[in-house]
């Protein structure tokens, strides 16, 4: 796997990371903590309650600008699988969440995407790289 394709892989991984952290945040948690409103709104009683989702979506947001200006080092793709495999484990264990919020189509896509980027980081990290890249 060369360089730019590394590049490519880290570099849709921050879109999707920031593009589903906007969501998130946009959608779900600050109307919902603050506003009752929108697919949190229904399940959160109180602003605390919601604490986990602004966390996890303000750190998706920040990983997503990190991601974006990384090299594609092995550490950087491992680190990148490694968010992921957080955040994707947390879907499948919380898994409830998605049916009490009414966000079910959302929770498909959004966890599959999580361990398309698992796969494509750990193929990134582990592929040899090219003879020319290896003298950088």
């Amino acid at each position: 796997m060369n360089y730019a394709t590394r590049k490519r892989i880290l570099r849709a991984n921050a879109i999707y990371l920031g593009l589903a952290a906007i969501g998130g945040l946009a959608a779900m948690d600050v109307p919902g903590a603050f506003f009752s409103r929108g697919p949190l709104g229904r399940i959160i009683a109180e602003p605390y309650q919601a604490v986990g989702f602004l966390e996890a979506h303000g750190l998706a947001l920040i990983m997503a600008f990190v991601l974006w200006r990384s090299t594609p080092h092995r550490s950087s793709h491992f680190i990148a699988a490694a968010v992921h495999v957080l955040l994707g484990t947390a879907n499948l264990l919380f898994w409830p969440i998605f049916t009490a919020s009414g966000t079910l189509p959302m929770g498909y896509l959004t966890t599959t995407l999580h361990w398309v980027f698992v796969a494509l980081e750990l193929a990134a990290a582990t592929a040899p790289p090219k003879i020319a890249e290896a003298a950088r």
